[in-house]
């Protein structure tokens, strides 16, 4: 794992309010014909001769209700447009990373997508396929490049000038060019917007399909194909797993922002001093040498479900699980040092578990898309690697939290009762760490058994 680099559905599309009174998001930012025949940023010709051979911009207010250039629907918007998908003259002119050439811009007829599967994305995304990616931006009042960004930001492949997007990404990119017409949002703060959202949700997408539709679609009788299952599944399940995960990233959301407003100023909402913990699974790569996939796979999902399991409930955050290693963070020492010994102690009663180690460190992160980085990060990583097994390494830092907050005695030795602590600390040699200088690593152990 390199720890130096990091790692809402609306229900109604049209029942969101403008961001400006009488006015749709991105409109503003949409030029007319008599401003496109001057040139604009989208990328338009800047003479008038080529300004007429373009459809006027989108429409006055309420296009966020479906309305598309000239004050028609986006899907009105597509016949205006080059039908076949190719790009005429003017077309040429505002192509952007999405485009191909003119000799690629026509569908195979061989490379169409199966009738089942199409039936099946048509009920997932709630329209069918019916714009090129050049008629969407055009309807969604937005310049090539920046749709192109936001498309690949969300993590999805340039389709050159195929017809595959439909109402709902004409939309999506109203929608988010809209926050940055209002204001709201940067256009770089935008993207980020998306690229987050698209990273959570694929993950999220290929579990349910790998783990939970699959499992589920297995023909109950003789001669039936899966694609006749998982339409009426997916029929049931869809609406249902929408509120579910709308509901979560609501929790998600209240919790974060709870977190940021208790803090006690900006600088500490930029540059937190938490604990940052890790736990990585000793001799995982023999393991998959000497497990098949399944077995592997079994085990991995073992962790990572125990794991998360024991982070939350003592009061960490888990931030990643990547098969053999998490990442956690908590606010607190004693916290994070709770959850560490708990990890150890849980998979050491598992048979079936390998041996576990933790290291700890405690000081400032950086943030970033739902991940963390920086010398703390790296320094609980050093201290994972050298730690022993079935053991936890904290640093000095960790370590001072916890004698602060009275849960670890400032020295074994000079202390007459120990009953009181949590917590035992134990110095080891100092040790040169890779990147990091030499530190001072320390054992920590429990000193009463807790319920």
């Amino acid at each position: 794992m390199t720890v130096d680099e990091p790692g809402m559905p609306e229900r109604d599309a049209a029942s969101s309010p403008s961001l400006r009174q009488g006015e749709a998001p991105g409109s503003s930012a949409t030029p007319g014909a008599s401003e496109t025949a001057e040139g604009d940023d989208r990328g338009a010709p800047g003479s008038a001769g080529s300004a007429a051979q373009e459809p006027p911009g989108p429409g006055p207010a309420g296009s966020d209700t479906g309305s598309g250039p000239g004050g028609v629907t986006p899907s009105e918007a597509v016949a205006q447009g080059d039908g076949s998908g190719t790009t005429g003259p003017a077309d040429s002119a505002l192509r952007g990373p999405f485009a191909v050439g003119d000799d690629e811009a026509g569908e195979d007829p061989e490379d169409e997508p199966d009738p089942s599967a199409l039936r099946i994305e048509e009920l997932i995304l709630g329209s069918e396929r019916q714009y090129t990616p050049f008629q969407a931006a055009r309807a969604a009042g937005v310049s090539m490049e920046l749709a192109s960004r936001f498309w690949r930001a969300m993590g999805f492949a340039d389709v050159g000038q195929a017809r595959a997007l439909t109402e709902a990404d004409v939309l999506a990119l109203r929608r988010l060019s809209g926050l940055v017409e209002a204001g709201l949002l940067s256009e770089t703060m935008a993207v980020q917007v998306a690229r987050s959202t698209g990273q959570t949700t694929a993950r999220l997408a290929d579990w349910q399909i790998d783990s939970f539709l699959m499992g589920l679609t297995e023909p109950p009788e003789p001669g039936m194909t899966r694609n006749e299952v998982t339409f009426p599944l997916v029929q049931l399940l869809l609406p249902e797993l929408e509120e579910f995960l709308v509901y979560v990233w609501r929790r998600q959301l209240a919790a974060a922002t709870g977190r940021v407003v208790q803090a006690q100023d900006d600088e500490e909402m930029v540059n937190r001093r938490q604990a940052i913990g890790f736990a990585d699974l000793v001799g995982f790569t023999r393991l998959t040498r000497r497990l098949e996939d399944e077995e592997l796979g079994e085990l991995v999902e073992a962790f990572e479900t125990t794991s998360a399991d024991l982070v939350a409930a003592h009061g960490g955050r888990l931030i990643k699980a990547l098969g053999d290693e998490i990442l956690y963070v908590a606010e607190d020492a004693s916290t994070a040092a709770e959850i560490g010994l708990r990890l150890i102690e849980t998979m050491a009663n598992d048979e079936t578990m390998p041996e576990l180690r933790v290291g700890i460190a405690f000081g400032t992160m950086t943030t970033r898309m739902g991940d963390v980085f920086g010398n703390t990060v790296n320094l609980a990583s050093r201290l994972t690697s050298i730690a022993p097994k079935d053991t936890v390494l904290v640093d000095g830092a960790f370590r001072a939290e916890l004698t602060a907050s009275g849960t670890a005695p400032e020295s074994e030795k000079e202390s007459e009762d120990l009953s009181g602590y949590r917590f035992a600390l134990q110095p080891l040699y100092q040790r040169p760490v890779r990147g990091l200088g030499v530190v001072e690593p320390w054992l920590l152990r429990r000193r009463t058994q807790q319920s």
